[in-house]
């Protein structure tokens, strides 16, 4: 599919702004400022962006413990974000989600979710909400390699098999659950898709560093799980992450060179910026003028959330229970 130049300049500042977030949580966390676990997304910003470059406000995801690309590609505010990991009471969640628990449902974002594999049988349900709305909207559920090994998945496959639920399964495949590599932990040994298509759904597999690549199978993938009794379907992204499982880890089950040779060869963001320059549709300057965009967004973002109100004592009443 031929994107705009303005779509192109869209889907490459996205990216940008999951990276630049990522990479400045991951220097400010070192301070001790932001408290709890924290999970970095970069490497995998192409299937965010990818996957939710194509969705309406009224199509859901649900996301994992990594959940930050997702929430910022679905269109979370960035300020607000920030804002909730470092604690403040004028966070998205105000400051009690934190980096796992982030949800904006009025964006679609129906939360991050700390409990691996969890996210699946929401999206079932999310997902049997749009086939009775019957407007075509879908409920994308992320997850890794290593919720595909959870019963909750595998339930949640099968449920939306049986129920035809309009949700879509994205897996990330970045080749390691924590600290577990994925040619031993999967029993198939050769791709997650192929579990899916067990159940009896449609697959689809594409290159998670590559953004046109996520792009175009998305669109296809979309297109078939719009139609009404279709049903859902699955896609493997095969993709990296750059740090480590969570925030301090050494990360001392890679291989020598191995974080090397993937941020040079493996960057979604130095692939993208390569083929649309060799194809003469942007140049490096409308690319750099955007970077230097994005940063100032992300220094803003840290001086608001710095400065933004903390959490009284009432406020841990507050929010507990939902009143009907």
């Amino acid at each position: 599919m031929q994107l705009s130049r303005e779509a192109l300049l869209r889907a490459y500042r996205q990216m940008k702004v999951i990276r630049e977030f990522e990479e400045r949580l991951h220097v400010d966390i070192q301070t001790g400022e932001i408290a709890g676990f924290t999970h970095l997304y970069c490497g995998q910003e192409a299937v965010a962006v990818g996957v939710c470059e194509h969705l309406s406000v009224e199509d859901k995801i649900v996301s994992t413990h990594r959940g930050h690309g997702h929430c910022l590609a679905k269109g979370c505010d960035v300020n607000g974000m920030m804002k909730e990991i470092w604690g403040s009471r004028e966070g998205l969640c105000k400051g009690k989600g934190g980096s796992m628990h982030i949800a904006d449902v009025d964006k679609g974002m129906l939360g991050a979710n700390g409990i691996v594999g969890a996210g699946a049988p929401i999206a079932v349900g999310a997902g049997i909400a749009c086939k009775i709305d019957g407007k075509g909207h879908v409920a994308i559920t992320f997850s890794g390699d290593g919720a595909c090994n959870q019963g909750t998945t595998f339930e949640a496959m099968n449920m939306a098999v049986v129920t035809k639920a309009a949700t879509i399964f994205v897996f990330e495949n970045n080749h390691y659950s924590e600290h577990t590599g994925f040619e031993y932990a999967v029993g198939t040994q050769r791709d997650i898709a192929s579990r899916a298509e067990a159940f009896g759904m449609k697959v689809w597999r594409g290159d998670g560093t590559d953004f046109f690549s996520v792009f175009e199978t998305m669109r296809e993938v979309l297109e078939y799980v719009r139609v009404p009794g279709n049903g859902p379907a699955a896609v493997e992204f095969d993709t990296e992450r750059f740090f480590g499982h969570f925030e301090g880890d050494p990360q001392r089950y890679r291989g020598p060179g191995e974080l090397d040779r993937i941020r040079e060869f493996r960057d979604c963001l130095k692939n993208f910026r390569k083929s649309v320059t060799d194809a003469g549709v942007l140049d490096h300057a409308d690319l750099d003028a955007l970077d230097a965009e994005v940063l100032a967004v992300i220094e803003e973002s840290v001086a608001q959330a710095k400065a933004a109100d903390r959490p009284t004592a009432e406020d841990v009443l507050t929010d507990v229970y939902i009143s009907y």
